[in-house]
């Protein structure tokens, strides 16, 4: 199976690490913010194709390597537009560092802080046109220590709960060609806007 990887610093440096030479699973091509950035140089160091995007906000389907099977975004806040998924065959899925549907946006964590949630999760998810939104593949769930900041929650558990939940769907998929979907609950919607400071 071909993937194409988006994503950026340290947690998309440790999912091509984790990818890479999985059984069934090529990584053809990584999309990145700099050519400096850890994921572009954790790929040149492996012969992997770098393809930088100019506009922080979206990638298309320029930045999509042909034959890709499936997108993969680790620490992505570009939306993967429809053209771009449309060329992947089973489309993309992404990290998010809650239980989807709740804290849906880029400060996931440090609103699971503010909101002094006893539980924290984190869910693969398809890429769709709402951020956040898409089916669930997978989810797993951890208890909030009461001194918990949000840097501590996301680097001893949510980071490597990313990292285990994104390859074990990956590898899946390589072995199964398919990828679990289940519509998240709408009700539980909940928000997590940039927070200030």
């Amino acid at each position: 199976m071909n993937i194409t990887i988006a994503g950026s610093r340290y947690f998309g440096q440790e999912v091509f690490a984790a990818l890479f030479g999985q059984k069934g699973v090529n990584i053809t091509r990584v999309v990145t913010i700099a050519a400096d950035d850890r994921l572009a140089l954790a790929a040149k160091t492996r012969g992997v194709e770098v393809v930088v995007h100019s506009d922080p906000h979206k990638i298309t389907a320029a930045h999509i390597a042909d034959g890709t099977d499936l997108i993969v975004t680790a620490h992505c806040h570009a939306r993967v537009t429809p053209d771009a998924l449309a060329k992947a065959r089973l489309g993309g899925i992404g990290y998010h560092p809650s239980l989807l549907p709740r804290h849906r946006g880029i400060a996931a964590i440090e609103w699971t802080i503010k909101e002094r949630d006893t539980i924290a999760g984190g869910s693969v998810y398809h890429l769709a046109d709402r951020m956040d939104a898409g089916p669930l593949a997978a989810q797993d769930w951890c208890f909030v220590r009461k001194d918990e900041t949000a840097r501590s929650l996301w680097e001893r558990a949510l980071a490597p709960m990313g990292l285990r939940l994104l390859t074990e769907v990956v590898v899946r998929a390589a072995e199964t060609g398919a990828i679990p979907a289940t519509q998240q609950q709408e009700e539980f919607a909940t928000q997590a806007p940039m927070t200030e400071g």
